[in-house]
């Protein structure tokens, strides 16, 4: 299978890595606006380098893409090699409106290839048991959910051409770093069904075009609550934590560690060695997303996230920018699926 990757800036260096390594692919071209970005992944990895994604698809023909552009570029390259049977793996967002996100569930549903956007946090070990223990009903329903995101970002994280401006990132912490806790929070307790939200910059303004803080109410499809607080105000990049009170224990996240609360107090429980690579706030699940993907592709096995499951944390993102915009509760139209 012969691979591309689209966009060489940071996280795309996890990208390249898992390809490389992969028994089931062939790493054949890096490709960025900026040469000397791409050169430097084309001369260590011995591929070719380009600046202009359709030239590389004429020239390569490749089999799947990755795609690690800014925001604004997602859907539109995601829709191009779709529309040509290339397999594609994107970078969240997948999309950055609903408009784009109803493009690309087009574009899937017409085409022979697979899509999936990149939420590797599902595959932390911590994640995996969560589930685990939840589908194994011990704890009982699920009947609470709260998560934190408090990471650091400053000026020096914004310089760049793109990072907290409208018209290429689309927003900033929610449709960026929070996104993952969003997809994890339906992940874990079901489907959104409505939100309320408060959106706000309180100590970029100047730095970014967008929001640095935000608050989120979820009213789930299983009747579940679930408060969400984020901020890029925070001191430094800590542990994200997500907790889920069950109607006998709470399982609580921290980072990649998981933990169980009960009236005789605080446990961690032992989990799987996380894998290398990345940032440890983060989360380390790249490699295991990427395998599984590539497997997906040769086995002919539907993977999970989608453009219709993994949109869904897009459209999360899309009710709470126009919650906060107006004041209102928003409810999320899940009729495409």
């Amino acid at each position: 299978m012969k691979v591309a990757i689209v966009g060489c800036g940071n996280v795309s260096a996890l990208h390249f890595d898992a390809a490389y390594n992969s028994p089931l692919a062939e790493l054949v071209a890096a490709v960025d606006i900026k040469p000397e970005r791409a050169e430097k992944y084309a001369s260590k990895y011995g591929i070719n380098a380009y600046t202009d994604y359709y030239e590389m698809l004429e020239k390569e023909h490749p089999d799947t893409v990755h795609i690690c552009t800014p925001h604004y570029l997602h859907t539109k390259y995601a829709v191009e090699a779709l529309s040509r049977g290339i397999n594609v793996l994107s970078e969240k967002p997948c999309s950055v409106s609903d408009e784009e996100v109803s493009a690309l569930r087009a574009a899937q549903k017409n085409s022979a290839a697979q899509y999936a956007v990149c939420f590797q946090n599902r595959y932390n070990s911590c994640i995996k048991r969560l589930i685990k223990i939840r589908d194994s009903g011990e704890l009982g329903r699920i009947t609470a959910i709260r998560a934190f995101v408090t990471w650091k970002r400053g000026a020096d994280y914004y310089s760049d051409d793109w990072h907290g401006t409208r018209d290429k990132e689309c927003g900033s912490l929610l449709i960026n770093q929070a996104i993952h806790t969003l997809d994890l929070i339906g992940y874990i307790g079901g489907d959104c069904r409505a939100l309320t939200a408060h959106v706000h910059n309180d100590a970029l303004r100047g730095i970014t075009e967008c929001e640095d803080t935000a608050t989120i109410r979820f009213e789930l499809e299983s009747g579940v609550t679930a408060v969400f607080y984020g901020t890029l105000a925070h001191g430094s990049n800590s542990p994200v934590i997500i907790e889920a009170e069950f109607e006998k224990g709470i399982l609580r996240t921290e980072g990649e560690k998981l933990f169980r609360i009960s009236d005789e107090g605080i446990s961690e429980i032992p989990l799987n060695a996380k894998e290398a690579g990345g940032r440890d706030y983060w989360g380390s699940g790249h490699p295991s997303l990427i395998s599984d993907f590539y497997d997906a592709i040769t086995t002919g096995r539907k993977f999970t996230t989608d453009a219709f499951s993994g949109g869904k944390a897009a459209k999360i993102v899309f009710a709470a920018y126009r919650s906060s915009q107006t004041g209102t509760r928003i409810e999320i139209d899940h009729t495409e699926e």
